[in-house]
């Protein structure tokens, strides 16, 4: 499926990182592009900056993500490309100790939960309620193509490090149902796919010193830095363009693999 201004797409995650610099390349090319994000100030920025919509959507509220998806579609029809980028990183450790008595206390199970319904609850909420319009298009490719959808995991769901129990089991979930959904929408013509981003430059990070974000480009064997958000969104073009990726996931990082802490 080759991109142009006959194509709307939808990206969650849209106003910052990974999602913004997607719908920047996206936009770049003609695509009609709607960023979905909680972030109303710096989403309306970004998307009259590209000449897109935003949409306000909580990811993990059915009725949220309904009402984006219905402005989104208003403003520029059924979505052909459907990039999931929204996502947090939760980071604790399953035991911890108190730092005024040392007493030993257990992971509490709603940033252990606020991780799984974001990341991989927000994320399946995406695929199927995008999915259901989708399927109702016409094919555009030769194939009987209709669309593709591309979800953002991470290398943690590989190699996970101490404290990412939330964070790498949502992103492996995530991973672990791309195939069996790219096997039953196939049927509909619409390819899924998941990249696996290493260390990228996103507000994750932001509030890092220099010297400390410099350390970790240097722990990437090569290129020895942080990714950039336009080689995540390079890949993402490459998925909407090359119909034979379809089911599987992408590890994007440099070739590190994360230490246990």
């Amino acid at each position: 499926m080759q991109l142009d201004s006959s194509l709307s797409a939808i990206v969650t995650g849209g106003a910052s990182g990974l999602g913004e610099g997607t719908a920047r390349v996206l936009a770049g090319f003609g695509v009609k592009v709607a960023l979905l994000d909680l972030n109303a100030e710096r989403g309306e920025a970004v998307a009259a900056e590209i000449g897109g919509v935003f949409c306000h959507c909580d990811v993990t509220n059915d009725a949220s993500v309904d009402a984006a998806l219905a402005k989104a579609r208003a403003a520029q029809g059924v979505a052909r490309i459907i990039v999931n980028c929204a996502g947090i990183a939760p980071g604790r450790r399953v035991i911890s100790r108190k730092r005024e008595t040392g007493e030993l206390i257990a992971h509490d199970m709603a940033t252990f939960e606020k991780g799984l319904a974001i990341n991989l609850t927000g994320t399946f909420r995406m695929i199927a309620k995008s999915a259901v319009a989708l399927a109702a298009l016409d094919p555009v490719t030769e194939d009987g193509g209709r669309g593709v959808i591309v979800n953002t995991a991470s290398v943690a769901a590989e190699d996970g490090q101490i404290g990412q129990a939330s964070y790498s089991a949502s992103k492996a979930g995530v991973v672990g149902m791309t195939l069996p959904i790219a096997r039953e929408l196939a049927a509909y013509g619409i390819r899924v796919m998941t990249i696996m981003p290493g260390l990228f430059e996103t507000p994750m990070f932001d509030g890092l010193p220099e010297d400390s974000r410099a350390s970790l480009g240097a722990s990437i064997p090569f290129p020895s830095r942080l990714g950039k958000a336009g080689e995540y969104a390079a890949l993402v073009k490459s998925i909407i363009e090359n119909d034979m990726l379809n089911g599987t996931a992408i590890r994007l990082d440099g070739a590190i693999r994360l230490a246990a802490k």
